[in-house]
């Protein structure tokens, strides 16, 4: 059974820094790319960045590009997102998501996914 945990959300001031990870375990098959996602109340789940496993192409939404960067370790065993400058916009449920096939920002394309890590950003 693939388990995707997330951590390292927060409550940050506007202008500060966190650090998400994602811990994957359970994984029998092929996997080929992870992602995170995010979800603000009222507002549908959208994509922030994706990687594929073996490190390239890596994917951004235009609006965390040059504030975000995602990586992972250990054969994508762990997913981290590196969030600076951060802003109220950011407020968000943050989700970890894995996938055999596809990669990109489309929730759709994803079949696992975590709990999320709560990330509030105040003015």
């Amino acid at each position: 059974q693939v388990q995707l945990v997330e951590s390292g959300g927060g409550s940050v001031h506007a202008g500060g820094s966190l650090r998400l990870s994602c811990a994957a375990s359970g994984y029998t098959g092929k996997k080929n790319c992870m992602g995170w996602f995010r979800q603000a109340p009222g507002k549908e789940r959208e994509g922030v960045a994706a990687i594929y496993i073996l490190g390239a192409p890596i994917y951004y939404a235009d609006s965390v590009k040059g504030r975000f960067t995602i990586s992972q370790d250990n054969a994508g065993k762990t997913l981290y997102l590196q969030m600076n400058s951060l802003n109220h916009e950011d407020t968000a449920m943050y989700y970890c998501a894995a996938d055999d096939r596809r990669c990109g920002l489309q929730p759709r394309w994803f079949d696992y996914w975590g709990q999320g890590t709560q990330v509030t950003v105040s003015s």
